[in-house]
């Protein structure tokens, strides 16, 4: 066997007995626990070089609440962040949501056996705030990442300035239009994300300094499809709309948009999104979109992982909220692949 019982055990959250029971298929076990242990070793195997790596072990719990192509992206920046934090030895456990449910949420919160810290994307609502705060008296430090819980007893955000990000957006779209007319769409997630929610209220102060006027999407289903038919009667309803602000990572939301206005024969003098991933970075490039505002997502997950580190006395220093710079990527800078 690659692995100690134990090991297996601390990655699944589960006891000792139940991943002995389903190693040596004695039943009396759910099909669901025995998947758990199958993607526990499965983890252990992506994370191997840090078990080679002597010294005591720190278990990160990352709780992410998104569409799956972004929980990949965090996932992913996180597995490659790991390394970077020797001689500290961190293993990460994944739980990751795409149901917007909150009760689903809460029992993964309730039930993190032996984490000794949570990086944490989710709603900012009051049974969240209320875990959070759970959690922190419990000894487990919780780091926001990308949207925050300012009210709850979380020890750092890490991720960018939203409302900086949604004034830049705005700032980037006065500028392309100039003297010209005219509307901007502004395209959003539902649910209550205070990173959103920080975007576009940057985004409309500054818009306002401008004289223009925000005309909102919502996606309510997290369907493209979705996107695109509210997009349609968005421009039908309002024919002054000559721009674009999508500040959420839905899947495939941007080439909705995109389409939806090639379909309804109109044109846009600027189009901002967010994050370089598959559905902007080919749309960049092609300059079907005029910017993506991005930021580097392994350096978040690395300075949460250190921040969990400080709340626990490992490292020197006590944790911090830090804000990652915006990158402003145009068809000049962007990558020469897709993410």
């Amino acid at each position: 066997m690659r692995y100690r019982i134990r090991e297996i055990a601390a990655q699944a959250g589960l006891s000792a007995a139940t991943v002995d029971r389903v190693l040596h298929e004695r039943g009396g076990v759910r099909e669901s626990t025995v998947l758990e242990v199958r993607r526990a070793i499965d983890d252990l195997d992506r994370q191997r070089s840090q078990l080679a790596v002597g010294g005591r072990t720190f278990l990160i719990d990352l709780v992410v609440q998104a569409p799956p192509r972004f929980s990949a992206a965090v996932r992913a920046a996180l597995e490659a962040a790991l390394p970077d934090l020797r001689p500290a030895v961190v293993r990460a456990r994944f739980h990751l949501l795409t149901s917007p449910a909150v009760p689903e949420l809460l029992r993964v919160l309730a039930d993190l056996r032996g984490s000794h810290g949570v990086i944490l994307k989710a709603p900012n609502v009051p049974g969240v705030v209320a875990a959070v705060n759970r959690l922190d008296r419990q000894g487990v430090p919780v780091v926001t990442l990308v949207t925050d819980l300012p009210g709850s007893r979380r020890v750092a955000y890490v991720g960018v300035d939203n409302r900086a990000a949604g004034a830049t957006a705005a700032y980037l779209i006065a500028q392309w239009l100039g003297s010209a007319p005219g509307e901007v769409l502004v395209v959003r997630g539902h649910g209550s994300y205070r990173g959103e929610d920080e975007r576009d209220a940057g985004f409309r102060a500054e818009l306002r300094c401008h004289d223009r006027r925000a005309v909102e999407v919502v996606d309510e289903e997290d369907r493209p499809s979705a996107v695109h038919a509210a997009t349609r009667a968005a421009l039908a309803a309002h024919p002054g709309l000559v721009a674009v602000y999508s500040m959420y990572a839905g899947a495939g939301g941007t080439t909705a948009v995109v389409n939806a206005f090639r379909d309804e024969r109109r044109s846009y003098q600027a189009f901002i999104a967010h994050d370089l991933d598959a559905d902007n970075t080919p749309l960049l490039r092609q300059r079907r979109i005029s910017a993506v505002l991005h930021h580097d997502l392994r350096q978040d997950l690395r300075a949460a992982c250190r921040a969990v580190l400080r709340a626990r006395k490992e490292l020197p220093g006590t944790p911090w909220t830090t804000p990652s710079a915006t990158q402003v990527i145009t068809p000049h800078n962007a990558p020469p692949v897709e993410f």
